[in-house]
């Protein structure tokens, strides 16, 4: 879920009188290929802390805004006061929400109850409860009810969860280096636990694109997902034979050093492909290569997020054209202030000549009664 969802905003509010006067907070949720909206009330978000710290054993990173008693929430226009409290509040639940989103701990925002605050499809639900019962034994058999989008979802988590496999191996290697072969044998542990997750993961994966074959998807689309399901487990093996056999280093006595075996043409194949014999050139003409975010997108999807990334270069141009108007108002006042400096350097130039000439004719007035 932390790679479904890129950014939660709490972006406005609004008064409504049924079945009494209350206020609710619009939450806008943005995915990768998709953005959707929800409506809470203040005590919708203290529920969900009461559920967080009760289910996780400790409370949110972030703590909630404070609760005020708003005068003015009747079927009548907020007060001035009311809607500065609104605001700061709004402002609290934003930062609460990205706060948890954001966490290095996931037990918040991988409950139920976090997902169904946002709204996130429950199809996916039954999945992650057979994640959390595969330590004990296998995934449950029950297929998995996936959408379009909430496939491409899943299969973006996988691929953030194999960079987390990958992440472990090189702690374990740094480890391993440090001579810490206990903290290298438990990141290599937490890296087979994980990829052992994955496996399970891309076989209800695989199974979700079967069903979703026989609901009419189109050829070329199923072939297209059908190839990124293949990658996958392509990186899983490649994954299996680093994780199997841990680094292998000999360290000498205490005063001597550590000698490491150089990795033979064999291991190089298996870790870098074909790129460990063919050095990597530049060739222009050659059509873009597909990255992790583009790869899982469809036609649509790409579009959006081809759009988004120029609105963000819009928006990123807007304040760069605000920094420069701001520099140049600055350079203008430094301007008209060393112009106003240099002036009055002139008239105290003109004051000193003007006094040394005074003093010149006293001085030569002097020498005459002397």
């Amino acid at each position: 879920m932390s790679t479904a969802i890129q950014s939660i905003f709490v972006r406005g509010y609004e008064q409504r009188p049924k079945p009494k006067s209350h206020i609710v907070y619009r939450i806008d949720i943005q995915a990768h290929v998709r953005s959707w909206q929800m409506w809470r009330r203040y005590s919708e978000f203290v529920d969900l802390h009461a559920e967080l710290t009760k289910g996780t054993g400790s409370a949110p990173p972030a703590a909630l805004p404070p609760k005020h008693a708003f005068k003015s929430v009747l079927p009548i226009s907020f007060v001035q006061k009311d809607v500065k409290e609104l605001e700061e509040r709004k402002e609290g639940l934003e930062r609460y929400l990205r706060a948890i989103l954001s966490s290095k701990e996931e037990k918040w925002r991988e409950t139920y109850a976090f997902k169904e605050f946002l709204g996130v499809p429950i199809g996916r639900q039954p999945l992650s409860a057979g994640i959390q019962s595969q330590g004990a034994g296998a995934i449950s058999s029950s297929s998995t009810q996936f959408s379009s989008s909430t496939w491409l979802d899943e299969h973006t988590e996988l691929q953030s969860r194999l960079r987390d496999v990958w992440a472990d191996i090189h702690k374990r290697d740094a480890l391993s280096d440090r001579g810490d072969v206990a903290g290298a044998h438990k990141s290599n542990v937490g890296a087979k636990t994980k990829l052992a997750g994955v496996l399970s993961r891309i076989g209800v994966l695989g199974k979700g694109l079967q069903e979703l074959g026989m609901t009419g998807m189109s050829e070329g689309e199923l072939q297209r997902r059908t190839d990124m399901v293949a990658r996958l487990q392509d990186d899983c093996e490649k994954l299996s034979r680093v994780v199997s056999v841990a680094r292998q280093t000999t360290q000498a006595a205490r005063g001597g050093g550590i000698s490491k075996p150089l990795a033979s043409d064999t291991d190089r194949e298996v870790l870098l492909g074909f790129a460990a014999k063919k050095p990597a050139r530049r060739v222009f003409g050659e059509p873009p290569k597909e990255t992790e975010i583009t790869r899982p997108l469809d036609n649509v999807g790409l579009l959006g997020v081809q759009q988004e990334q120029i609105e963000q270069q819009d928006n990123q141009l807007a304040q760069l054209t605000t920094i420069l108007q701001r520099q140049r108002q600055l350079g203008e006042a430094i301007g008209a202030e060393a112009a106003l400096q240099i002036e009055m350097l002139d008239d105290l130039t003109n004051e000193a000549d003007h006094v040394g000439g005074k003093l010149h004719n006293a001085k030569t007035q002097l020498n005459k009664l002397s």
